[in-house]
């Protein structure tokens, strides 16, 4: 069986290398030997529209990236001609795509060659661009996507979800009546993330984090996560540690940004130190820290996504500050006292989050802390999930 899979993201993209290949990994696995998986990847630039070899039986296939609209819905029209002509040449069987925004694609394409589609990792996306005031509800993009949403789940032969709420998301908003919902959540792996990367001597020293209590945030600030909160916290939790307290940030934002951030919310920027690091590296980086803080905002519609980093920080040993209803992660926490979860995004529950940090750093053995939240990690962000996940589809397709 010849699959065809779909992303929106660029190839060098850590949800590329570190999500999605180890999942194509897994499913080749299953396969028989002479199947071939082809990739479809989004670039920003760079060469497109030619198979590129990645590894044994994955070649990658580009098109160029355009933001949601109008471009893209062009650029889209030629596209699909090309992904005829892949599944027609490859022999593809089944269209397989990662996340919301491939979906559509997918499910277009999935219609058109009367293939099998397989919609994995799905999670709204409409309703969290509307939700953190990305895009207006009732607006041309809102709508566009909504609909794309709705027909996904209609032509799909499975739909993976990355909690099992989402099934009743998908009831509620979008119709949805079957048997052909599985769950797979965030998997991590832990050849990369895992505890022999804590605490590097050298790389401490090099960051000026010796002697430091130093929290750690990987990601974005803005749209979907918070900005001017996270940086309010990072001050209150200055408060509460002392001078002796840092922010490690593993982030693209330019650090005249960063800086800006920091003297809007009275916190000294000395305190920050903040680098863009390869993946590969993030998990000696995310080792320095004591603890970590997901940036999430906490609308209603996070309860169905499913945070990578967070798994990442567990995986690391990292107690972790967290929303209220970040998809099954801000129970976790709560059920494993794996970090704290705020009630609120205010000074109070800043503060009480801190505290209770502290605390658990002052009170346990932090080596024993980081093996027991390792073992969280261990528990649901395994690999061996997903592989159940796809030997129950493609042993049936």
């Amino acid at each position: 069986m010849n699959i065809l899979v779909i992303t929106y993201w660029k190839f060098d993209d850590a949800l590329v290398q570190t999500y999605t290949l180890p999942y194509l990994r897994i499913i080749r696995d299953i396969l028989l030997p002479e199947s071939e998986i082809t990739l479809i990847t989004m670039e920003p630039e760079g060469e497109i529209r030619k198979y590129v070899p990645v590894e044994e039986r994955i070649t990658r296939y580009s098109f160029r990236y355009h933001p949601f609209g109008i471009r893209a819905a062009l650029a889209w029209n030629t596209n699909f001609r090309h992904l005829r002509n892949i599944v027609r040449t490859k022999n593809i069987q089944a269209v397989h795509t990662f996340c919301t925004p491939a979906g559509w694609p997918g499910s277009r394409i999935a219609g058109q060659t009367e293939i099998p589609l397989i919609l994995d990792s799905f999670e709204p996306h409409a309703d969290p661009m509307v939700e953190t005031g990305t895009w207006k509800q009732g607006g041309i993009a809102y709508s566009t996507l909504i609909g794309l949403e709705k027909k996904q789940v209609k032509m799909a032969r499975w739909i993976i979800g990355v909690v099992p709420a989402m099934k009743e998301y998908a009831e509620h908003r979008y119709g949805y009546h079957g048997n052909n919902f599985l769950v797979k959540p965030a998997c991590i792996d832990f050849n990369q993330f895992n505890l022999t990367r804590r605490k590097n001597a050298d790389l401490k020293m090099k960051m000026g984090l010796n002697d430091a209590i130093v929290c750690v945030y990987a990601g974005k600030f803005g749209g979907l996560y918070l900005k001017e909160e996270a940086f309010h916290f990072f001050r209150v939790a200055r408060e509460v540690f002392g001078d002796k307290f840092r922010v490690l940030l593993l982030t693209s934002t330019p650090k005249e940004e960063i800086t800006t951030l920091c003297i809007d919310a009275q916190l000294d920027p000395s305190a920050v130190v903040s680098t863009f690091v390869p993946h590969e590296q993030v998990p000696d980086y995310m080792g320095l820290a004591d603890f970590a803080f997901s940036a999430f905002k906490p609308v209603p519609s996070r309860k169905y996504c499913t945070p990578i980093k967070d798994g990442e920080y567990w995986a690391m040993g990292l107690p972790v500050i967290i929303g209220e209803g970040i998809s099954t992660d801000s129970d976790i926490i709560r059920a494993e006292n794996a970090g704290y979860v705020l009630k609120s995004i205010n000074s109070e529950e800043f503060r009480n989050g801190a505290m209770h940090i502290r605390q658990m750093l002052q009170t346990e053995d932090r080596d024993k802390l980081a093996e027991r939240i390792h073992r969280i990690a261990q528990k649901h962000r395994n690999f061996a999930i997903a592989k159940s996940v796809y030997q129950t589809i493609y042993s049936g397709l």
